[in-house]
């Protein structure tokens, strides 16, 4: 431990000692892993930002309009008869939550939450741009208002303002359609009140959570952080100080030249404060594992940076686990975590599978309730359905005919016209089925029917057929 004296942690690292809110000045962040973040955090963005107006097969990348029911994700459709793929991908999820952040702690926080890239690869790099960095932004808050401050201030606000704007729009995009936003756009607000107003509560929304409420999203509103109390165990890898090295036997203390360290007890680490002062949200790592961490690794680059500068061996800040630190060996992959990243993959292939094996029709016929069998000259018994046709393309279906695939006979539709299924739509109608009766074998045989347009397979199905009972 440390020779300071330390004090019961009872609070958040944002509250101070009369329970207010304590502002965090994170000083800027530089570093290996910051520059992998920082490229990572590109791709995201314009994946994110240009996802909603890529077209695939003149389809939208990726939409979820939930009000309209319709759902494109990588070009395909999707809609509510698909519920079962959804409610796969969110079993998916919940493991993918559960068996990751046990194995691997809080990297998604740190690596691809929308909130962490935008408060601290976009917002935060707008106020180091205008306001300076960590001292220049206290010295900014302290001083009085005049016109330097004025002029900052409002020049951030003003550029973070449009950035909430942007962000608005294409989250916008992503529930209605590029298409209709651009309508929007073009036709002006005034045309469009109820758009434009709920457009500018987002705005609002998102002004507010990246101007002031920032990393208390992390430590106040998200759960996530709370569930790492019951998901990570000493084994889960996490961004953690190595303790056993920067204590050592007499705890941490000021860098002095020309000493050695390990022979007079002295830990490595030197209070040099350098890992509090760049946290986004405010904690000392050295405290252990704590909920507002999101393994943002800014910790460790400024650690490294620091051993760099002293000569001590770098990583006294990492990714380890409390295994790791106590057995003094360095971070390797366990049968654990390929155990679970193995369970991932099967799940993640099987999710694959769903989405890329989905028909492109839903094919529903279902004998008319309360109807018996009638029997026709020939020895033919016939049975009467009712069928429907959903469309999940952007493309129609024209001249759709119905064959008896497990079966000869035949079918006829009712209207005895050529069936046209619409884009993204549906058609119903009436048919009847014929079958000789000496090819039924039991009293409700399953029949295999095949839906065809233009002569080509598009999709099967199934139904019972009626008949006598006694056959011979």
């Amino acid at each position: 431990m440390s020779n300071k004296s330390v004090s019961y942690r009872d609070r958040i690292g944002t509250m101070n000692d009369e329970g207010k809110r304590a502002w965090v000045y994170p000083k800027k962040p530089a570093g290996n892993f910051y520059k992998y973040r920082t490229w990572f955090t590109w791709f995201l963005l314009i994946f994110l930002i240009a996802s909603p107006f890529i077209r695939v097969n003149g389809n939208q990348f990726m939409m979820f309009n939930v009000l309209g029911r319709e759902f494109y994700i990588f070009g395909f459709p999707f809609w509510p008869q698909d519920f079962y793929i959804g409610v796969t991908a969110m079993i998916i999820g919940v493991l993918f939550v559960t068996l990751f952040t046990n194995a691997y702690g809080r990297i998604f926080c740190g690596w691809i939450c929308p909130q962490t890239i935008f408060m601290e690869m976009v917002f935060r790099k707008v106020e180091y741009w205008i306001e300076g960095d960590r001292g220049a932004q206290m010295r900014l808050d302290k001083q009085e208002w005049n016109a330097d401050k004025i002029r900052k201030k409002g020049i951030k606000w003003f550029i973070f303002f449009l950035i909430s704007f942007g962000i608005a729009n294409v989250f916008l995009a992503y529930l209605v359609g590029s298409d209709r936003l651009l309508q929007y756009i073009t036709a002006g607000p005034i045309e469009n009140l109820s758009t434009f107003t709920a457009l500018m509560i987002f705005t609002g929304v998102f002004y507010f959570i990246f101007a002031w409420f920032r990393e208390q999203v992390c430590t106040i509103a998200c759960p996530y952080g709370r569930l790492q109390s019951v998901l990570l165990d000493n084994r889960s890898v996490v961004v953690a100080y190595n303790h056993k090295r920067g204590e050592r036997q007499l705890g941490r203390s000021k860098f002095k030249k020309n000493e050695n360290r390990a022979d007079l007890g002295k830990g490595d680490c030197i209070d040099c404060s350098q890992c509090v002062q760049v946290c986004p949200t405010g904690i000392d790592i050295r405290n252990g594992t704590q909920l507002e961490c999101i393994n943002c690794t800014a910790c460790i680059d400024a650690c490294d940076a620091m051993m760099e500068k002293v000569d001590l061996p770098k990583g006294l800040i990492g990714y380890y686990s409390e295994e790791d630190i106590e057995n003094e060996r360095k971070f390797t992959f366990t049968p654990r975590m390929k155990g679970y990243a193995a369970i991932l993959f099967v799940l993640v292939g099987i999710l694959s599978g769903m989405l890329f094996l989905r028909n492109d029709v839903e094919a529903t016929i279902l004998r008319l309730p309360g109807q018996l069998y009638e029997a026709k000259e020939n020895n033919m018994i016939s049975n009467v359905y009712t069928f429907k046709l959903i469309n999940k393309t952007t493309g129609s279906f024209e001249n759709v005919s119905f064959r008896l695939l497990s079966h000869e006979g035949k079918i006829e539709s009712v209207t005895h016209q050529n069936i046209m299924v619409p884009e993204k739509g549906l058609a119903e109608g009436t048919l009847f089925i014929e079958i000789n009766k000496a090819l039924l074998d039991a009293e409700k045989s399953n029949v295999e029917i095949g839906i065809y347009s233009d002569n080509e397979l598009i999709e099967t199905t199934s139904t019972n057929f009626m008949g006598p009972r006694s056959f011979r």
